[in-house]
């Protein structure tokens, strides 16, 4: 038997039907996984849950070579392993009952990573959507809190995009090993993430983006966060299944109210029926967490005369801004409304773009920010 103690806790997640919740039955009987590996046979087996068939294939466990191989492919991948018992294992996910054993990551988990909230929601996403992730992504990660998603396509990764933008910190969990980013296309989105955040799986190397993994991870996302949010989900979609994790395990759970003729919004309205907190901006999730915050939220400016504090803003800017809400607005609509030639109205939008007050969408629509 080896020596390392990051074998032996390798060894226990890769045997078969030996779970999160059974290793750490086996824990408080043995203290480590060396000690459950040497236990016999009887030991094991009377160990409540563990049972003859499962005693056994601990007993009969060899593959020491395997486990070698895993390591070696940690190495060659910059990935790090990190353990139950580490001192860098996030403190939110440990006290879920089914918390992984191993995780693997790319990138750091800071202290303060445990004040972090769950954005999810639909992959095909609407405009609404996605400018409703954007919104609340920067806002929260504008606060200092943690943007935790899975980075998969639509909302999960505009919510990512969004915290790293204005500066925040975003952790990501996948539902495959963290050699195959998945989707394709989010790479250079999972090379930020290692850099400015975190990627985490606890799915061993290799492990290929299998349909049955993606609702596993799903308690994951809402283990390492106080709240989830739900921006846009139909009746079937897996941020639902996130939804009920956060609530088995104490969460907070938020839903963004849409379009009742969308499909979807129909499982966050759903949801907002059955109980879930309505979102419309994001003091509405700092007040309902402000217990657990206890004052470790940055100060935020939420006003709009206090967003341009410090910015050269004219009196033609300010009377666009005035007019200006969060529903997309025609640029023709805005040039009637505010009595002014279209072309001029062009030049100043594109100043507010510019300053981070203003966004443009598609055909010529702007909002606030």
């Amino acid at each position: 038997m080896p020596d390392n103690d990051l074998k032996y806790w390798l060894a226990l997640s890769f045997i078969k039907d030996i779970g999160p919740v059974t290793i750490k039955r086996l824990l408080s009987a043995f203290h480590s996984p060396q000690d459950i590996m040497k236990a016999s046979f009887n030991e094991l087996k009377d160990v409540e849950d563990v049972g003859k068939a499962r005693a056994k294939r601990i007993k009969e466990f060899n593959a020491w070579d395997l486990i070698d191989t895993e390591i070696k492919k940690a190495e060659k991948h910059n990935i790090n392993i990190i353990t139950y018992s580490d001192k860098e294992y996030p403190e939110h996910l440990k006290q879920i009952i089914d918390a992984p054993t191993v995780l693997y990551t790319k990138g750091r988990f800071t202290k303060d990573d445990r004040y972090a909230i769950a954005i999810v929601g639909s992959r095909l996403m609407t405009e609404y959507g996605k400018r409703t992730a954007e919104k609340m992504a920067g806002e929260i990660a504008s606060c200092g809190l943690t943007v935790v998603s899975g980075m998969a396509r639509g909302i999960d990764t505009v919510s990512h995009e969004n915290a790293l933008k204005t500066g925040g910190r975003s952790i990501a969990v996948l539902g495959c090993g963290m050699d195959k980013p998945y989707p394709p296309e989010n790479r250079k989105l999972f090379g930020a993430l290692s850099q400015s955040g975190c990627v985490v799986s606890e799915f061993p190397i290799g492990t290929p983006p299998n349909k049955e993994n993606f609702p596993k991870r799903n308690r994951l996302i809402s283990g390492l966060s106080m709240g989830v949010l739900v921006i846009e989900a139909t009746r079937e979609s897996g941020s639902l299944i996130t939804a009920s994790y956060a609530l088995e395990q104490g969460k907070e759970v938020f839903a963004i109210p849409g379009n009742l003729t969308s499909a979807n919004s129909e499982g966050t309205n759903a949801l907002i029926k059955k109980g879930a907190k309505l979102v419309q901006k994001i003091e509405d999730i700092l007040e309902e967490l402000s217990p657990q915050l206890k004052g470790l939220l940055k100060i935020r400016e939420n006003s709009l005369t206090r967003s341009m504090d410090g910015l050269e803003i004219n009196e033609e800017e300010k009377a666009i801004c005035n007019i200006l809400g969060t529903e997309p607005k025609h640029i023709d609509i805005i040039a009637r409304e505010i009595k002014m030639p279209s072309s001029r109205l062009s030049g100043l939008l594109l100043g507010l773009e510019i300053k981070g007050i203003v966004k443009q969408t598609e055909g010529k629509r702007f909002y606030i920010l």
